[in-house]
């Protein structure tokens, strides 16, 4: 004979009672007031997120609109301090061609004209140059760099310079002989030396 399982019937369970019901709907109650508990501080929490998401997003704007302030001003004052550096190193030059011609005639050279801000140029032999005073005879040339203070890569330039000067006279037909001379305000000790190191070259 087959094994048969017999199904319990409902009936022979015991039926809920008052406090049972009871317990179970004080627990259900207690687990949705939790659950709304816990809405309530995720809602708080995203709240303040939201708020500090929109402070930083603000705080990121002024500091875009900060930089942009900055620049400009650094870009103002990178120019202003770019024309003072210009209009200094014309009154340098202004103030020193006048009284070039009398310290060379002390140290023998005679010049009878000095020219500031002499452009030299030769488009067809991509050559070109400026001078900040000439001063010229009949058989030489003085190129003099004036600067308010000068640096060793400024010497280097006009030692640059006078070997344009040399091409471009030789171009032009020009033999006269032509000497360099630098004056500044300020000048170093480390640039005088190196000063004279180029020329002893």
């Amino acid at each position: 004979m087959p094994a048969t399982q017999t199904a319990r019937h409902p009936a022979d369970a015991s039926p809920p009672t008052f406090e049972s019901v009871w317990a179970a709907l004080q627990e259900t109650d207690r687990i949705i007031k939790e659950v709304g508990r816990r809405q309530e501080e995720t809602a708080k929490r995203q709240e303040e997120t939201d708020r500090i998401v929109k402070e930083n997003v603000q705080g990121m704007k002024e500091l875009r609109e900060s930089q942009k302030e900055t620049d400009r001003i650094v870009k103002e004052t990178s120019k202003q301090i770019g024309t003072i550096n210009n209009r200094f190193g014309e009154i340098v030059e202004y103030m020193i061609a006048p009284n070039l011609k009398e310290k060379f005639r002390e140290m023998g050279l005679k010049f009878h004209q000095a020219s500031p801000d002499v452009v030299f140029s030769d488009d067809d032999n991509d050559i070109k140059f400026e001078v900040d005073v000439l001063l010229q005879n009949g058989d030489k040339a003085m190129l003099v760099e004036a600067k308010a203070t000068f640096t060793t890569e400024d010497v280097k330039d006009h030692v640059e310079r006078l070997k344009k000067m040399r091409k471009y006279a030789d171009l032009h037909g020009d033999k006269r002989v032509f000497l360099g001379a630098v004056a500044g305000v300020v000048m170093t000790l480390n640039v005088k030396k190196s000063l004279s190191d180029i020329l002893c070259k």
